[in-house]
């Protein structure tokens, strides 16, 4: 009996192979996207290595600077600043960069300066006298600092300009162990000559007053000068006068700042 056109028909070979081969080809798009989905993102690749530079050695240190066995050197070079005899015994002194930044910095600050400069210690001692009913200095008590002003005021003031920056290294290595944090060399002298420069030359004898064993100043203004200027005041007018001329020629000669300058913070 043939079939007619409504009957079932038996499915053909190619039909019945299309199903197997769209299932397989799912699963391999599905096992595909998985892969790129599910897959672990390999970390993007390290950027490369810095060379590192090598570090420069850093500078040497510059050699301290020695004190010890320098006064030969020193002494020949402030020789020429006097031919004053008195000028060379004061030389003779040991430890002279180490005696002059002493001396300064007690200066600056008002105090004595007798130990670093016990050399220029007069002799003789101090004296006293009536004058119109007051008690004064006695003359011989000025003239005992004659020989000092007469020094200090033969000093070569333009030879001491040079000799003072030929031996800043040195002042500046003593002057560091004793002043305070910050203040330089050229601040400390000028401190202590504008100190000494200030001191009123007095134009009468000064009066007197005993305490104790001592003297002491009966202008309360005097009394109130540190030590270092009344050392100057007992140097007497005419001495007083010298030496301050002297400092001032030698402030402007070694380049110093002013008084008021170094004072500043």
């Amino acid at each position: 009996m043939l079939p007619t056109d409504n009957a079932p028909r038996p499915p053909s070979p190619v039909r019945s192979l299309r199903w197997p081969l769209g299932i397989a080809a799912g699963v391999a798009l599905l096992a595909g996207a998985s892969f790129f989905i599910l897959r672990t993102p390999e970390p993007p690749p390290a950027p490369p290595a810095e060379v590192a530079q090598p570090t420069p050695p850093a500078p040497p240190a510059p050699p301290a600077v020695q004190l010890s066995g320098t006064d030969p050197r020193v002494r020949d070079l402030l020789k020429g600043l006097s031919s004053d005899a008195d000028f060379a015994r004061w030389l003779a002194a040991e430890d002279l960069v180490r005696r002059f930044a002493a001396s300064a910095n007690l200066i600056a600050e008002g105090q004595s300066p007798r130990m670093p400069l016990s050399f220029m210690a007069p002799t003789g001692a101090f004296r006293v006298t009536k004058r119109q009913g007051r008690t004064v200095a006695a003359p011989e008590s000025h003239t005992r600092y004659d020989g000092v002003a007469r020094v200090i005021a033969s000093l070569d003031a333009k030879t001491a300009g040079q000799v003072y920056q030929e031996l800043k290294p040195l002042l500046d290595a003593a002057h560091a162990e004793l002043a305070p944090p910050g203040r330089s060399l050229d601040e400390t002298l000028s401190q202590a000559i504008g100190r000494l420069t200030r001191v009123p030359v007095p134009k009468a004898p000064v009066e007197l007053t005993p305490k104790g064993a001592l003297y002491v100043y009966a202008d309360p203004s005097l009394e109130a000068l540190g030590a270092a200027e009344k050392h100057l005041l007992r140097m007497g007018p005419e001495n007083m006068r010298k030496v301050q001329a002297k400092l001032t020629e030698l402030a402007a000669a070694l380049g110093l700042p002013s008084p008021e300058q170094a004072r500043q913070p």
